[in-house]
């Protein structure tokens, strides 16, 4: 089964995220296949280089790029929602006269098209988070 996750929640604010990626990570181990990874409003933030969790928890981002680098998977900010947030990738950066980036490895910028094309690519659409 080919599917598409949407994540809505930061990763350190709600459970949603690590539900996430436990859930992409079983997936695959069952051998689906992930299409994409959206993430969406506050989801946004599980793609900055710049979160340093204390060395006794888990980091989320770090997992995340671990596992797109892993799976080939197409792992997709928002970028309404990033802008939002203060997060950007070279492109944004240059467009809005910034003079640094912060999204880590494996995550990309792109607009609510990538979304909507998961959805139709997909056998699933699977959403965690408000």
């Amino acid at each position: 089964m080919k599917l598409t996750i949407q994540v809505n929640e930061g990763p350190y604010q709600h459970q949603s995220s690590d539900t996430a990626y436990h859930f992409a990570r079983a997936a695959l181990e069952k051998g689906h296949e992930i299409f994409r990874i959206f993430f969406y409003h506050d989801g946004v933030n599980n793609g900055t280089r710049l979160t340093t969790p204390p060395q006794d928890d888990r980091n989320i981002v770090t997992r995340w790029s671990e596992l797109a680098q892993a799976h080939n998977i197409d792992m997709v900010l928002c970028v309404a929602a990033a802008q939002r947030r203060g997060l950007v990738d070279e492109g944004e950066a240059q467009r809005n006269g910034k003079d640094a980036t912060n999204i880590a490895a494996g995550f990309r910028i792109s607009g609510l098209g990538q979304l909507i094309e998961g959805g139709v690519q997909s056998d699933r659409l699977i959403v965690f988070g408000d």
